[in-house]
């Protein structure tokens, strides 16, 4: 081989290992790219994940414990009934803005599960197109098989409340805290019950565990 030869082939190495060096660089590039684009996705995911649970617990007050540690809130909010025709008033516990947690409802009465301090409230809208100033009242009761009768927990009257054959709407609302215990029955009475508005934004009867 002629020097010239030599000098050839030896070019051709270097630039052969300037080469593979350059694919080298470039696949260990790639792969830390890859990387880093996936650690990267998994922050967001992170971060989104703490956001999300951030706001929910701005939004509820309450902390973002896992489901395991949540205690099922006592809680609920029953809303008029439009053909309630009985008493104790019928309500409903399904639609709407009502509901039922921790408690159960059955046949117009909220029965506790769970022994404590709960604060116990009812509202009912009272209307009429023509006035006759009877005596409007409003009662919650407890029924528990260990009293010989129904306790009154609250109780509202209206008098006076219109002028004689006017139309006519007042608004009667309770609301206190008790000790209430497991088997307890509460329900809600009222006078007049072809007077009583049933919206569930004016008649309505709920409670919450403390």
């Amino acid at each position: 081989k002629t020097p010239r030869d030599h000098n050839t082939g030896l070019c051709l190495l270097v630039v052969f290992f300037m080469v593979l060096v350059a694919l080298v660089g470039l696949g260990l590039g790639l792969f830390q790219l890859f990387h880093l684009q996936k650690e990267l996705a998994e922050l967001r995911e992170s971060t989104s994940k703490s956001h999300t649970a951030s706001s929910l617990e701005k939004q509820t007050g309450q902390p973002n414990l896992p489901s395991e540690n949540r205690e099922l809130r006592k809680v609920a909010h029953l809303t008029g009934k439009p053909n309630s025709r009985s008493i104790p008033l019928e309500w409903e516990d399904t639609y709407g803005i009502a509901l039922v947690s921790g408690v159960k409802y059955k046949k117009g009465s909220l029965v506790i599960n769970d022994t404590g301090l709960y604060f116990v409230y009812s509202k009912v809208y009272f209307r009429g197109q023509s006035c006759n100033n009877r005596p409007l009242n409003h009662k919650v009761y407890l029924r528990n098989s260990k009293y010989s009768q129904d306790l009154v927990l609250m109780e509202g009257k209206l008098m006076n409340y219109c002028t004689t054959g006017q139309m006519w709407a007042r608004s009667s609302y309770l609301g206190a805290v008790f000790n209430l215990t497991s088997t307890d029955h509460l329900y809600v009475n009222v006078s007049e019950l072809s007077v009583v508005s049933f919206e569930e934004s004016k008649t309505f009867f709920g409670l919450y565990k403390l």
